[in-house]
């Protein structure tokens, strides 16, 4: 390595930690002020305090580097530029994106290292965060009994102290008792008392003395009911034992938390794509059976067959599904042999009963007796059976087609019906609302229908914002990496375009540049997470932004251009003003 690029290196390295480390501060007081009521006042020790604090660090480090890049390089730069450094360096024949390359070498491998970050580190990370932080949300607050208020931190207990000589002595003690959930019916005064917790603060003794005991038991609503009773005891010490489990801090098992897109790296993400995927196919493919099973007459000669996207889709996901059962399955009958041959215990194959059945090859309904058409039908087809002198023609014979060959059903050809009979059945659809009934059935079928679909479009609409939201935690990985080497693309050439370093400048073109960033990633994952874009646009929508402006930067920078200086544009203005005359 030269001299020149141990030079510009060493300047942007020493910025680099500083910044970085300042921005991780804001950052993190930022994040910490959101759960600030939540965290703070339950007694935690330092240690539990320290991990969330250590947790949050490592979180926030993404959105922290692409700012720390941008302001170190920016003041790199800019100190060079203005000790004419960067003067001389040009002077001697070496070009700027010549002094860029070691800074942009650095850059492109914290930008990997981002990635890695992203990928890795993060989601292990947040999984502890929610986790610690659901458990430091359920705690109770610290036990802290105030005077002359009432504390109800203790489950189904309401305790007023009037005055406390120390944390051990009270005086003046009221204690209400909800465990019975009936109201202020149960209440203990006492004239002073002790308050000691016992077994590492798992319980809390409080002995209370010279005091009564009142307990009233609850009217019950009645006309003539007698009078509810009413018991005062005295006591000289009474001792009361509360449990404290709920103010200490129990630790969840992080397998609930497993289900969140933040805590899953770039492979994991894409199975739970690929499972969203499936339930959006299988809905969808249900909504064809769904119209099948309620129009039945509909679909008798024309049938409601999904698309071939979704069919194919189906039957990819089936076949998978099928081939992970069948894999479980033998490794299900795998550790049964190895247990069994531990047990010294045969295993018999697999045997399978075939039982038969006999199946009636013609079954004759009942018919009501007031169906008098259908009786002499029915009395007309039983003696053309009974004939054996029926001619081939009304003697209908199935035959085997499959290679298995069945008993013969006798079908026999019905006659039509005939114009009486036509004019029967037409009075009694019409009297007997048949008519009427079917089209009410239908009426129904199709409500229950738009219902169905309404409801499953409603679970498609949810899977797809979900899926969206899945493949913006996938793109995130990439653009928040990407990020680190634009900021540098930025900073670096307009550091050398303002030649001003210290804090003044440099932060606020930072700051002004790190709230357009945020704000434009923040647009572009609304959009993406509406659907009004493709998500992979609205995730890098931030950087697609901004990089024209490292580019226009760096040519001017290449050019010696005086952007932030007042002769610069007054010789535009000046331009402009002598060709109009």
């Amino acid at each position: 390595m030269k001299k020149l690029d141990k030079l510009i290196l060493g300047s942007f390295i020493g910025p680099f930690i500083l910044t970085f480390l300042v921005v991780d501060f804001i950052l993190l007081i930022v994040n910490m002020l959101k759960y600030f009521d939540e965290i703070f006042g339950k007694g935690l020790g330092f240690w539990i305090y320290l991990e969330l604090i250590g947790y949050f660090v490592i979180s926030i480090s993404p959105m922290a580097l692409p700012l720390a890049v941008l302001l170190s390089s920016l003041m790199t730069f800019g100190n060079l530029g203005e000790h004419f450094e960067l003067t001389a360096i040009k002077s001697s024949g070496i070009s700027l994106t010549r002094a860029l390359r070691p800074i942009g070498i650095f850059a492109v491998g914290l930008t990997i290292l981002a990635y890695l970050s992203n990928n890795y580190l993060v989601p292990k990370v947040n999984l502890k965060t929610f986790s610690l932080l659901y458990d430091i949300r359920m705690k109770s607050p610290s036990l802290d009994i105030k005077e002359g208020v009432f504390y109800a931190g203790i489950p189904n207990y309401s305790i007023k102290v009037n005055r406390k000589l120390d944390d051990v002595r009270l005086q003046d003690i009221i204690i209400y008792n909800h465990a019975d959930g009936q109201g202020n019916l149960s209440v203990t005064l006492a004239d002073s008392g002790r308050m000691e917790t016992f077994y590492n603060d798992t319980y809390m003794k409080l002995t209370l003395y010279n005091g009564h005991n009142y307990k009233e038991s609850r009217s019950t609503r009645g006309i003539s009911e007698p009078p509810v009773e009413f018991s005062r005891t005295k006591f000289l010490e009474n001792v009361m034992v509360f449990d404290l489990a709920a103010f200490k801090l129990s630790r969840t098992p992080e397998d609930q938390w497993s289900t969140n897109r933040a805590i899953k790296n770039i492979k994991e993400i894409r199975h739970g794509l690929d499972s969203i995927n499936y339930m959006v196919n299988d809905l969808k493919y249900q909504n064809y059976t769904t119209a099948t099973s309620i129009y039945p007459f509909f679909t008798r000669n024309r049938k409601l067959l999904p698309s071939e996207e979704i069919t194919v889709q189906k039957a990819k996901y089936d076949t998978l599904r099928k081939i992970k059962i069948e894999k479980e399955r033998s490794l299900n009958d795998s550790i049964q042999l190895a247990r069994s041959s531990l047990n010294g215990q045969r295993i018999s194959p697999d045997s399978t009963q075939i039982q038969e059945t006999s199946i009636s090859l013609e079954t004759v309904a009942e018919t009501p007796k007031s169906d008098s058409i259908f009786l002499k039908k029915l009395s007309a087809r039983r003696e053309v059976i009974n004939d054996s002198s029926a001619s081939p023609s009304e003697i209908i014979t199935t035959v085997d087609t499959s290679g298995i060959a069945p008993p013969k059903i006798k079908t026999v050809r019905t006659d039509r019906l005939t114009e009486e009979e036509k004019q029967v059945l037409d009075s009694l659809l019409y009297k007997r609302g048949y008519i009427t009934n079917a089209i009410t059935m239908a009426l129904n079928n199709s409500r229950n229908l738009k219902n169905s679909f309404n409801i499953k479009m409603s679970q498609v609409d949810g899977h797809m914002r979900e899926y969206r939201r899945y493949e913006i935690a996938w793109y995130q990985k990439y653009s928040q990496a990407i990020a680190c080497f634009l900021m540098f693309l930025i900073g670096a050439p307009l550091g050398s375009i303002i030649k001003k370093g210290g804090l003044g400048m440099p932060v606020l073109i930072s700051i002004i540049f790190f709230i357009l960033f945020y704000m434009l990633t923040i647009t572009g994952e609304k959009w993406a997470k509406e659907g009004v874009t493709d998500s992979f646009f609205g995730t890098i929508f931030s950087n697609l932004c901004l990089l024209p402006f490292g580019l226009i930067f760096l040519r001017q920078a290449r050019k010696d251009a005086r952007l932030f200086e007042a002769d610069f544009y007054s010789s535009i203005l000046e331009k402009i003003m002598g060709k109009k005359k």
